[in-house]
């Protein structure tokens, strides 16, 4: 890729994505003024800038960031309450769609991803937090489920995310009380990864992401479904899947230059030539 940011395209009118040199794809969320809330538009934005991702070949880590003061308040309540009966659940059957399918493809990438959040990650923000495989919160993020103090129920994987990061009890505290919790208490639960000075949030979170797109992407990609099966497989099923996987990455491009790298004293460069049909074999859980 050439210059210092490529973009790729426009993901409808509330979200951005751009590809920079390194293989980082920078998602932003562009709701400022509404403290990037998600209304259908946002939704499926989020979905065309997952699909950017997953069909980019040059993407080797994402980095998920809201525009303006805060990560993301929700949903746009604004937009839900204008409809009723049908009309309403049809629209917000759709917004889910496209989210949930965003998640999905996300979930599904070799690339990690990174989540920076600054100000407040509420609802369905929160759940967009959660689903990062790394999440950075700047010290003054606070995070909220919101749901049922409105009478709704949870979106985003919250219900299905929160237990496993903190916890079934922490996360039960989280949704039926929606106590709203500081980034050092959520990071103190494992909801996010580090904490660090607010003025410093956008550089730590851009170099976290620099610093996996030079990583070997397959066996990031191996590594982050192996943790994520690994909640739910056996003792014996896992152990296998990990033989499988390690076998594979032993003999692909990545992992032939990675030992070839470690012998010869130098740093890899996983990025060069990197073979992605070669480990397409052992994609399998």
């Amino acid at each position: 890729m050439d210059g210092t940011m490529t973009d790729l395209r426009e993901a409808g009118q509330r979200v951005t994505v751009r590809v920079d040199e390194t293989g980082v794809a920078h998602v932003e969320l562009c709701r400022e003024k509404a403290g990037n809330a998600i209304d259908l538009a946002m939704a499926q934005g989020l979905l065309a800038a997952a699909r950017t991702c997953e069909n980019s070949d040059g993407v080797r880590a994402v980095l998920l960031t809201g525009q303006g003061r805060n990560f993301c308040v929700g949903g746009d309540l604004r937009e839900f309450s204008a409809l009723s009966g049908d009309r309403l659940a049809g629209h917000l059957t759709e917004v889910t769609d496209a989210l949930h399918g965003a998640l999905r493809v996300f979930a599904g990438l070799d690339a990690p991803l990174v989540a920076a959040v600054r100000g407040a990650a509420a609802g369905a923000g929160l759940g967009l937090a959660a689903a990062a495989d790394l999440t950075l919160a700047a010290s003054d993020a606070t995070f909220v489920a919101a749901y049922t103090a409105i009478g709704y129920s949870p979106d985003a994987g919250v219900s299905w995310s929160l237990p496993r990061l903190v916890g079934p009890k922490r996360a039960l505290d989280l949704l039926l009380t929606n106590r709203r919790i500081e980034a050092s208490e959520a990071a103190e639960m494992g909801l996010v990864s580090r904490v660090v000075p607010a003025g410093t949030l956008a550089g730590a979170a851009a170099e976290t992401a620099a610093a996996l797109a030079r990583g070997a992407t397959g066996a990031l990609g191996t590594t982050r479904r192996l943790v994520s099966a690994g909640l739910t497989a056996g003792l014996g099923a896992h152990l296998d899947a990990e033989a499988r996987h390690l076998a594979g990455a032993a003999v692909s491009a990545e992992g032939r230059e990675g030992v070839a790298a470690f012998l010869a004293g130098r740093s890899p460069e996983f990025a060069v030539g990197r073979d992605v049909s070669d480990r397409s074999r052992y994609r399998g859980s």
